[in-house]
């Protein structure tokens, strides 16, 4: 069974069971359990993890939390079920749509 995960928009997930859509919108990313809702999808078609056996995921570019979070949540299934995610093997990198922005902290004089 082949499960697809998108979280790149922080107020909206797409996972799709064996061509199955299932999407999720939210008013804030505060808002956003992309687990949750996962484990909601996977409960009603009435399976289980071990039933997966591929993973695909959306690594970006994207929003830096909601990308972050769907890369992990592949990763770790990818990795907890030995399969591979997006035909290869654990992990893979988030892309993300800018570089991080982290200045060096300004010293006091």
């Amino acid at each position: 069974m082949k499960l697809y995960l998108d979280s790149t928009n922080n107020t909206k997930i797409i996972i799709r069971i064996d061509g199955e859509e299932f999407s999720k919108e939210v008013s804030s990313p505060r808002e956003q359990n992309v687990f949750g809702f996962l484990l909601e999808c996977i409960e009603s078609k009435n399976i289980t993890p071990a039933d997966i056996s591929e993973v695909e995921i959306n690594p970006g570019p994207g929003t830096f939390t909601g990308t972050r979070i769907g890369v992990s949540i592949g990763n770790a299934l990818a990795f907890a079920l030995g399969i591979k995610i997006n035909g290869q093997v654990p992990p893979i990198e988030p892309i993300y749509s800018a570089p991080p922005s982290i200045t060096v902290p300004k010293t006091e004089k």
